[in-house]
């Protein structure tokens, strides 16, 4: 699959947004993690808003940052949303309810528990409504975003935002789950023939076993080895940089190769 990536959105450790980024995933600035801030999402009403908590808020941050960065508007893109776990808070709040004599768990917290949460309050947020999908693939499911992205610009000829988040969980689930710190990457896919500046990305998977890509800043590798969507890195960098190469990344049985070309 052919694909061309129009922008791009980050948010983590050190890592604010894209255009602050980029010296970092270049090399020219040594990369100091710091706590992420995830401010309220402006673009939701306020009721909405209150009721968001920092998965929802970082995957819409990252999300509308590539979207204003592509030039697109929100209801001609189709989104896709990725993470291996969703909202690790809302589920340790589940349990602990349902733990109780009355076991009663408010409707905010069902509604929020849900793999897709994110991808309503994106509809609320941009009034967008157009196609949607939310999956899970544990510690691959930026690659099956990718997979899954790619395939429907393929198929329908429309961009496409993917969106990749993840958050750490609470005790005792961390205990069993642990997940360093807080990501979001963001990436707009057109048809490899749009108009417009861009990155062409080549993607396939191979069936051989290939030496997954790392990062050459030994903190930005824990954080790329940490965190699911920090799997993301590895093609940041390639964007970033504006090389061409190949990248690896470990997917289920087999490996996702992306092989970036410069515009």
């Amino acid at each position: 699959m052919r694909v061309l990536i129009r922008a791009a959105g980050i948010l983590g450790p050190g890592l604010r947004d894209w255009n602050s980024s980029l010296p970092v995933l270049r090399g020219q600035t040594p990369y100091r993690p710091e706590p992420v801030q995830l401010s309220p999402v402006e673009a939701l009403p306020p009721a909405e808003r209150r009721r968001t908590g920092p998965p929802i808020r970082l995957a819409l941050s990252t999300g509308l940052q590539a979207l204003a960065s592509s030039g697109l508007s929100a209801a001609d893109v189709v989104t896709v949303f990725a993470s291996s776990g969703g909202d690790g808070q809302v589920i340790h709040e589940i349990c602990e309810a349902l733990a109780t004599e009355q076991r009663e768990v408010s409707p905010t917290r069902f509604h929020n528990s849900v793999h897709n949460a994110p991808a309503g309050y994106w509809g609320i947020a941009t009034r967008a409504h157009a196609a949607s999908t939310s999956l899970c693939a544990f510690d691959w499911s930026f690659a099956a975003g990718m997979l899954e992205g790619c395939a429907q610009v393929m198929t329908t000829a429309q961009p496409v935002l993917i969106v990749s988040y993840d958050v750490p969980y609470p005790e005792p689930l961390d205990r069993a789950r642990s997940l360093q710190d807080t990501l979001g990457v963001a990436l707009v896919l057109s048809p490899a023939e749009s108009n417009g500046a861009g990155t062409t990305l080549e993607v396939k998977v191979s069936p051989l076993p290939q030496s997954v890509t790392k990062m050459r800043d030994p903190e930005l590798e824990k954080l790329r080895n940490g965190n699911p969507s920090g799997r993301a890195l590895p093609l940041l960098e390639a964007l970033a940089s504006g090389v061409q190469r190949e990248i690896a990344l470990e997917y289920l049985d087999g490996t996702l190769l992306l092989h970036t070309l410069t515009a």
